[in-house]
């Protein structure tokens, strides 16, 4: 049998089927198989054009350089890695200064698995306070609820389904896709472990009534003597508030504000996925909800829902927050607002939308198509789908299910010339429909391409 060439073995490799159903049984060279895992990705969307999502898709050099120094170190294992850990403590630290929280308190949070763990975290805490509330008080502890607005983020339907507290959700309506106060006394009663407010919401951007909320809640009790505390999700707002809104009160200043969690993923500027769980002291965090395990080294406390992971993304915003400072992060949340505020005035002036998020908080832009048309906002989504660009199209949550919105996330590595190109391609894509009788492709499309805000 002729012997094969280097060349003919990797061939081979190259050819080599990647089965379905059942796992590889001859392995092949790093170079032939980083060649299969790249060309099997080469469909996918460009992370720099996907503007459905929130999350970061640009990275400087240096700190990717940072991220690969720190991502085979595991992140609980504090006994071995003691100065991350001390990296850790100092952003919480810092991010309970930057949210405006209480002096001459000891601040209490953790890094996380994005803001889905953070909000997980925060809602057991004040589920574990509120039930210890009502035991030592005598009180049954077997129905808790939690009242949020139909704008809130899947993570805390799956909280409430997870962990067994029933949902009490404001609904919507045309016009208004906040939180206020128009339901609250409907839902809140004495078995309201917390409200959930949210600082720039993954429908339009906008933020929840919060400061309304909190003094209705503030009349609460002294109707019925009953202290209801509030999280603020500000998984997008968070690090953008801060630097463009200092006047702007959302946050620890509010009493009732116990727990804040926010993405440094999103607007924190690090790729996924890292999220951010701050408590306005550590008493709050219950120490029922503490363990202290031994078995990585020394006795350290662990206090997440996951365990091992790396440490990339933690050493990427300690290195973010060192690079930027808060005058980088707010010229850099000055520029992308006003990049927003550009492409939503474009996007207005074409005659074809209307903006559905009134206030342009953080950089997003949430928009509807303005009078009848032949075509929706997901044919406008799957046109310029075309070109590259992922937008979100989708219904809104009950009860304005009518209205359908396509938003575009503006992120911070997009400069104003790409922006001007953008509005460019909705236009025209709009202009493409209105002529060709509003099919942008086969129908299926629409289903393939309709995007969830919640899983951004």
């Amino acid at each position: 049998m002729k012997h094969k060439s280097p060349f003919d073995q990797l061939y081979d490799q190259f050819n080599q089927e990647v089965p379905e159903d059942h796992f590889p049984q001859a392995g092949m060279s790093a170079f032939a198989a980083k060649a299969t895992v790249n060309s099997e990705a080469w469909m996918d969307a460009k992370p720099e054009m996907n503007l459905s999502s929130f999350v970061t898709t640009f990275t400087e050099p240096e700190a990717l350089e940072i991220g690969r120094n720190n991502f085979l170190k595991n992140y609980i294992d504090h006994d071995m890695y003691p100065q991350l850990f001390a990296m850790e403590g100092r952003m919480v630290r810092w991010l309970h200064q930057l949210w405006n929280g209480p002096k001459g308190v000891e601040p209490y949070g953790t890094a996380t698995v994005g803001s889905s763990e953070a909000c997980m975290l925060a809602g057991l805490a004040h589920k574990w306070n509120w039930r210890q509330a009502r035991e030592a008080a005598g009180k049954d502890s077997a129905k808790p609820n939690m009242v949020t607005g139909g704008n809130v983020q899947i993570v805390w339907k799956k909280f409430l389904r997870y962990f067994d507290v029933e949902p009490r959700i404001a609904p919507l309506k045309p016009g208004n896709y906040r939180l206020t106060t128009e339901h609250l006394d409907k839902l809140v009663d004495e078995n309201t472990i917390a409200i959930v407010a949210i600082a720039g919401q993954t429908f339009t951007g906008e933020d929840d009534d919060i400061q309304e909320i909190h003094d209705w809640l503030d009349g609460y009790e002294k109707k019925t003597g009953r202290s209801i505390p509030m999280h603020i999700d500000a998984a997008s707002g968070g690090f953008v508030n801060p630097f463009l809104y200092p006047d702007y009160v959302w946050d620890f200043r509010l009493p009732r504000v116990q727990s804040i969690n926010a993405s440094g993923h999103k607007f924190g500027l690090v790729p996924p996925g890292l999220g951010w769980i701050i408590f306005r002291e550590r008493k709050i965090f219950n120490e029922d909800l503490v363990f202290y395990v031994n078995y990585l080294g020394g006795e350290m406390p662990t206090a997440t829902l996951n365990f091992s992971r790396n440490a990339a993304q933690i050493a990427y915003q300690y290195y973010a927050f060192l690079r930027l400072g808060f005058d980088g992060y707010r010229e850099i949340m000055k520029r992308t607002v006003e990049n927003s505020e550009f492409l939503r005035q474009r996007l207005v002036d074409s005659g074809y939308f209307e903006i559905m998020n009134k206030t342009q908080r953080i950089p997003v832009v949430a928009v509807t198509l303005k009078g009848k048309h032949k075509f929706n906002e997901f044919d406008v989504s799957a046109k310029v789908r075309e070109r590259g660009w992922v937008l979100s199209a989708y219904s809104m949550p009950p009860n304005a299910e009518t209205v359908v919105s396509l938003r575009v996330v503006v992120r911070p590595h997009l400069n104003h010339n790409v922006i001007n190109g953008l509005a460019d391609d909705i236009i025209h894509a709009c202009q493409w429909l209105d002529e060709h009788g509003g099919t942008a492709a086969a129908p299926t499309l629409h289903a393939a391409h309709k995007v969830s805000p919640s899983k951004c």
